[in-house]
This record gives C-alpha cells, structure tokens and sequence, in this order.
C-alpha cells in the first residue's frame, strides 16, 4: 500500500525537469532503501520543490553533481559549518547532507512554507532556539544543528526518524507510533538526506 502510493505520487512528479537521478522505496515497515541506480522495484524520486529561480537551479543541481560550482557553493560556508558542527556535537557531514538538500547552501531560500536559511528553519523552531536574526547564516546553523542534535537524542540516534522529524515534525513522527510518518515529502526527504550524507562522509 506504501509502494503503491509513493508510485502514484512519484509518478506524478517523475519527468524530463527532474533535478537529480535517486531512485528509492519505503518498505512496509517504513524503512527507506535508496540508490543512484534504477534497480528492480525501485522507484524515481525527484528532487521538490524546486528552488525558486534558475540561477538557485543551478546552483542545487551543481552541488547535487559535485561540480566545481557546486564544491563552491558548499565551500563557502565549510569552515562556519565545521565550527557549528564541533560546537553542537553534531556530525559536519550530516549538516551539509542537510543544507544540501533544504537550501542548496543559499542562505536567502525560503520555502512555501515560510521555512527560512540555510538549515530551512520554521519560525517555530527559530523561536525556540533563541534565534534573533533567521538570516544570519551562523544563528541559523546553530538552531539547526541543535535541532537536529535534540531530534537524533530524542529517537535514540535514530537517524531516519530524526531526519523524518526534521522535515516532519518530532510529533508527527511520535503520532505515528515512532515511525517515518506516511507523508509523500518525507518519505523522500529522508533518502534524499541519506544519499547526500553518504557522499559526504566519503569527502570531507
């Protein structure tokens, strides 16, 4: 029944626009399976939304590909991210697997949503983390290290269901039994993030 939504949903999405190559399941249990190769029973996500202009397009899909205007664009905020991540006791790979994946490392995106930054912070979590200036890319990454730092503290270090509260909410995620709930965007979100970490950890 997952499969089968996530298809329709994949399907729907699924065109010659798509910003990156990640193919993926959730099984029944809720456990997501990724990988850059179109295997049998794997489906092909797409990466959405899409940011907001052409030039911010690019820049996602460069870091996504690992080019030299990507290595760029993350380059940038590399030492800052360092700092943060020792700081908050949180993994540097996985803050840019993050970043990657929320914001293309622009630190002016924001969502539909009203999510803002460089970690895409909610004004929720911005409030709850003390944060007086939400573009500040240093106030930002620290609210959003803490945040994901407390989310992997609450699930046990589980690091899909921090990441599925991360984009989800911790109580979207504890409402459906501690598990990844069954939203469409967060059942994408997740491999989306696992991907990038992987790659990350191989080179920074």
């Amino acid at each position: 029944m997952i499969v089968r939504f996530l298809f329709l949903f994949l399907t729907a999405l699924a065109g010659p626009c798509a910003a990156t190559d990640l193919y993926g399941y959730v099984d029944e249990n809720g456990v997501p399976h990724w990988s850059n190769l179109p295997l049998e029973g794997y489906l092909l996500f797409r990466k959405d939304p899409p940011p907001a202009n052409a030039s911010d397009a690019a820049t996602a899909n460069a870091i996504s590909a690992g080019t030299s205007a990507g290595d760029s664009a993350r380059k940038r905020y590399t030492e800052l991210i360092a700092q943060v991540a020792r700081e908050q006791e949180v993994d540097a790979a996985l803050l840019h697997a993050v970043i990657t994946v929320e914001s293309g490392y622009n630190e002016r995106a924001q969502s539909r949503k009203g999510a803002s930054g460089l970690m895409q912070l909610t004004r929720e979590t911005a409030q709850r983390y003390g944060v007086t200036d939400i573009w500040n890319p240093l106030e930002n990454l620290r609210a959003g290290a803490r945040y994901l730092r407390d989310l992997l503290r609450l699930f046990n270090d589980n690091l899909n269901l921090a990441l599925a509260a991360y984009n989800a909410g911790e109580g979207a995620v504890i409402g459906h039994g501690y598990a990844i709930p069954p939203y469409a965007e967060t059942r994408v979100y997740v491999p989306r993030v696992l991907q990038q970490y992987e790659r990350y950890r191989t080179r920074l």
